[in-house]
């Protein structure tokens, strides 16, 4: 008996395989075995190919990041309608639902996959599989200022799996998530997180939120200033390295995970200016 439960799962492995197509398996919640000591890689434009085994982000506008894969996979979150990228069409467009400049009522009829982050009658819910790169989303609240819940699951945590990685993105996130939220988010790799101190979450706020999450790369975003960026650092200089950039992208991969987590500072490939 035991020889055959043996041979039916040996049986079963390839077409788990398969099932997952070219993905590398991410660790959303399993914690990933980081390697120190391995620089990042850069590229010079959005057109080069991306190193196997690896994602390029690069901060393109306010909350509009783009991710692109090695086989050629992209995706543009908080899209507004454009890039700033000539000729460009992402696979991909995540959208939240606070503020017009995180979405657009006409996207480009060429994008393949238009998602979301609010529902019509029931909270959006994504889970789109592209081999190489999988996307899926956690909903939270829209609120006011004044903490009133204007609108339940507005907006969507995305996070694309790719590489091996976990990416995520909180968008317009408006309050702390819960603790099913938390588990539904997973270990994230990378964290995307708004650091404009009240539009969305206060700083105190978002440093919870980062210490909870602990990924191993933290990119600050929506960010209209200095004053904010650096006060949400100052918060966290004993806790997480501060590396800047010095430019709009980076590409990580596992192996360029570092050994403490860091706030990555990267520069919007357009100023920032003041919106919402």
């Amino acid at each position: 008996m035991m020889r055959l439960i043996l041979c039916l799962i040996i049986l079963m492995v390839p077409s788990l395989g398969a099932a997952q197509g070219d993905r590398r398996p991410s660790h959303c919640i399993a914690i990933a075995q980081n390697t120190p000591g391995i620089e990042f890689l850069h590229k010079a434009a959005y057109t080069d190919p991306v190193s196997e085994n690896s994602v390029r982000l690069q901060y393109l506008d306010h909350a509009m990041f783009l991710l692109q894969t090695n086989g050629g996979v992209s995706a543009v979150t908080d899209f507004v309608g454009r890039t700033g990228l000539p000729e460009f069409v992402p696979d991909i467009v995540t959208m939240n639902h606070a503020h017009n400049s995180h979405w657009t009522a006409a996207p480009d009829e060429r994008i393949t996959h238009v998602l979301k982050g609010w529902g019509v009658g029931e909270p959006a819910d994504h889970h789109l599989d592209l081999g190489e790169m999988l996307v899926r989303n956690v909903t939270t609240d829209i609120r006011s200022p004044y903490q009133d819940r204007i609108e339940e699951d507005g907006n969507s945590i995305f996070i694309f799996e790719v590489a091996g990685l976990c990416i995520g993105h909180l968008g317009h996130l408006h309050h702390e998530p819960d603790p099913s939220q938390y588990a539904a988010i997973g270990r994230l790799d990378v964290a995307i997180v708004p650091v404009d101190g009240g539009l969305t979450v206060d700083i105190a706020t978002m440093q919870r939120i980062v210490r909870q999450i602990r990924a191993s790369y933290v990119i600050p975003m929506h960010w209209f200033s200095n004053y904010s960026l650096e006060q949400f650092m100052v918060g966290l200089g004993d806790e997480f390295e501060i590396e800047r950039a010095g430019g709009s992208e980076v590409t990580v991969s596992l192996r360029s995970l570092p050994s403490r987590p860091t706030i990555l500072v990267l520069e919007p490939m357009t100023p920032p200016v003041f919106y919402e």
